[in-house]
């Protein structure tokens, strides 16, 4: 934008008195913390000094129905919006009483969910990883417009504020990809004041965020002087109405001066030099001082707001010194949001139904949960249209419920990933799918950084409802892209369930049970399960449960019994695993009649401890059986926390067995089998420890 004369913009005197007493406040807190380092600098902050005009010209747009995703040094959007210098101070020194995180993440890392304020809820640091659940905010709004789910008349509108460095990650690319493709009602703020942390932005990059947005066809641009307030808010006024009435996105590129440190642990006298000067320029303070005075507004006047601005905060900083910190015995809550699903209800084997194998059966359980939840959608790569996924485990959905509900996405596992985490946000709950499980690489930023961490850090109010399907596991000939297993990656992560069912029966229950469940899971689906032909397998077709079967997580199953004539004779063992393990040790537990127990495990996180104590109690012999590669695994630690708790019941050392120590999966065959588990490896291994 450009302007000739102030009235091009024609701001209200009242706004611009407010834009300036914020200003002030926003300066004043950024003074106050320097003043005071040695105290406000225990924690690492970063401050919105020089970014105050666009950021307040952004806040001053957001009705409380809408929604924003904010970065790390947006402390003047958070007083644009409401926000008291006293609530900020309180996460700048980790208080208790911190709104956003109780204590428990950065300052300027906000998690809002109050009514008359618009819904910010909980994103990491923000270095262009908010770009997609931002856009998943949008995805959602949309979804639910389509769907007639959205009360009232309003048109919610999601603001996602960036730098310019952030724009070069490339999950911001897969965010304006969705943006521009499903046309979503999402306002894109990038502040550029030219640096990174200390590389300029001619080191960083080839074009700002305004040239590279031209390259996504349907986006809409404006660039803005975001020092000044009057071209800012015009700016943000007309990027706003244009998301809520046009209904598509919009990028605004901003041009700011960085006048504070990068944070307070990068300070800029280390590497600015002669630029701060150079910045200081286009300090927005002075800017619309002389703005205020052209219009007439005294001096005065003008003092009267930068006093009032100076004893809130000098009083505020007084107050947030004062406030309790968090009780230390806290440090655990809200890890997960409780699940209404608790125990098992509906039929598992109704009378008169047929068998069903599992890829039918979670066919069958996602058709359920749409047709009951119309806040309900899928979606992920091949899924929609005629295909339904290339192991047609969402065969016809796309017919049935229409291609706005389960439909194909790009090949963007870090979009399907952390868009759950927006759409949770504004009430949509979808269930997406990774294809393989050797691709959900690309995806772990958003599932670590975004989902897992969100329940936790915003104290419990904004968990994210969301299930991601992965078909996982070696096949026969599936080679190093298709055969993979994951599980103990995942299972590093905090914060996410993991759930891994064996046959059809469970994989029903289960399924419905992931979708209730507030939090992140990942159903882990093993495609040599899907249609039982591998030999051996027969038994993960079952009959098939009722509609309303629901199976908790955390509960493990045993499948197969030792006889107590083998219990007493002490000739007895228990083999603990999942998955392709259940039929392994199935199939090799034949040649002992008698002597082997099957624990299933169904659920490695929340995992059903208590069952595998009990089973390894019984018997005093315990196989832990895996089809990953042993080395550093679940498995591993699931020995070694047996071996801690049952020592004086073990006669044995508890075993392991898993696949070769290798890095992928083979293509031929005959290579695959050397590598993996199999029953004559179980049968081998069973009668060493029957022995020991």
């Amino acid at each position: 934008m450009s302007r000739d004369t102030l009235e091009d913009f024609k701001v209200d005197v009242a706004v611009l008195k407010k834009a300036y007493r914020l200003m002030i406040t926003a300066k004043t807190m950024a003074d106050t913390y320097e003043e005071n380092k040695a105290i406000c600098s225990k924690y690492v902050h970063s401050t919105s000094r020089g970014h105050e005009a666009i950021q307040l010209a952004a806040a001053f747009q957001l009705n409380a129905y809408d929604y924003a995703a904010l970065y790390y040094r947006d402390d003047s959007v958070l007083l644009g919006i409401g926000m008291q210098p006293y609530e900020l101070m309180l996460q700048l020194m980790a208080k208790a009483d911190d709104p956003f995180s109780g204590g428990r993440t950065y300052y300027g890392h906000p998690s809002l969910k109050r009514e008359g304020f618009p819904v910010i809820p909980h994103q990491s640091s923000a270095t262009g990883m908010q770009a997609i659940p931002a856009t998943g905010m949008a995805h959602g709004i949309a979804y639910l417009e389509n769907q007639g789910l959205l009360n009232g008349d309003e048109k919610p509108v999601v603001l996602c504020s960036l730098g310019d460095g952030s724009v070069t990650e490339g999950e911001v690319a897969e965010a304006f990809q969705m943006a521009v493709l499903k046309g979503l009602p999402i306002v894109y703020l990038v502040q550029d004041n030219d640096w990174g942390i200390s590389a300029t932005g001619k080191e960083m990059r080839a074009m700002d965020a305004y040239e590279y947005a031209a390259g996504f066809k349907g986006m809409e641009r404006l660039r803005v002087n975001g020092s000044d307030f009057a071209e800012s808010f015009e700016g943000m006024r007309i990027a706003f109405e244009y998301a809520r009435e046009v209904r598509k996105p919009i990028l605004v590129h901003a041009k700011v001066p960085l006048l504070g440190h990068h944070t307070s642990g990068v300070r800029r006298e280390w590497y600015r030099g002669d630029n701060l000067q150079e910045h200081a320029v286009n300090d927005p303070i002075p800017r619309l001082k002389q703005t205020l005075l052209s219009l007439d507004v005294t001096e005065n006047e003008i003092e009267a707001l930068e006093q009032e601005a100076q004893r809130i905060v000098a009083a505020d900083y007084q107050k947030a010194l004062d406030a309790p910190v968090p009780d230390p015995s806290t440090f655990d809550q809200h890890e997960f949001a409780p699940t209404p699903v608790t125990e098992e209800k509906g039929e598992r084997a109704p009378a008169g139904a047929e068998k069903a194998i599992m890829v039918d059966a979670a066919l069958h359980a996602v058709d359920d949960i749409l047709r009951t939840y119309p806040e309900a959608l899928f979606y992920g790569q091949d899924v929609g249209g005629e295909l339904g996924g290339v192991f047609r485990e969402a065969a016809l959905l796309a017919k049935k419920y229409g291609d706005t509900r389960v439909f194909n996405t790009p090949i963007q596992e870090a979009y399907i990933v952390g868009s759950t985490a927006g759409m949770s946000a504004v009430g949509a709950k979808a269930i997406v799918e990774i294809q393989f499980a050797d691709y959900i690489w690309p995806g772990m930023n958003q599932l670590v950084e975004e989902l897992s961490k969100s329940c936790y850090l915003s104290m419990g109010k904004f968990p994210v409802q969301s299930v991601i399907r992965v078909p996982i596991g070696a096949y026969g000939g599936g080679g190093p892209y298709h055969s993979g297993s994951i599980e103990s990656t995942l299972l590093t992560i905090r914060g996410i369930k993991v759930v891994y069912p064996s046959n059809a029966a469970d994989m029903k229950g289960l399924m419905k049970a992931a979708f209730l469940d507030p939090n992140p899971v990942i159903m882990l689906e093993h495609k040599g399960l899907y249609w039982s032909k591998v030999a051996g397998t027969e038994d993960a077709k079952t009959i098939e449960p009722d509609e309303n079967y629901i199976l908790p997580l955390g509960k493990a199953n045993v499948v197969q019994y030792a006889s107590g004539d083998q219990i007493k004779m002490g000739n007895s063992m228990t083999i603990i695993t999942y998955g392709m393990g259940v039929y392994w040790a199935k199939t090799a537990s034949k040649q002992f009649p008698g002597s082997i127990e099957i624990l299933d495990l169904r659920t490695l996180n929340p995992l059903d401890f208590d069952a595998v104590l009990a089973s390894v109690r019984r018997h005093g012999k315990a196989l832990v059986l895996t089809e990953e590669p042993l080395m550093n695994s679940f498995a591993e630690s699931l020995a070694g926390r047996i071996s801690k708790e049952c020592f004086q019941q073990l006669d044995a050392p508890v075993y392991t067995l898993g696949a070769a120590n290798l890095p992928a999966i083979p293509l031929n065959v005959e290579l695959e089998k050397m590598m993996l588990p199999n029953p004559d490896k179980v049968a081998a291994t069973i009668e060493d420890l029957l022995n020991y």
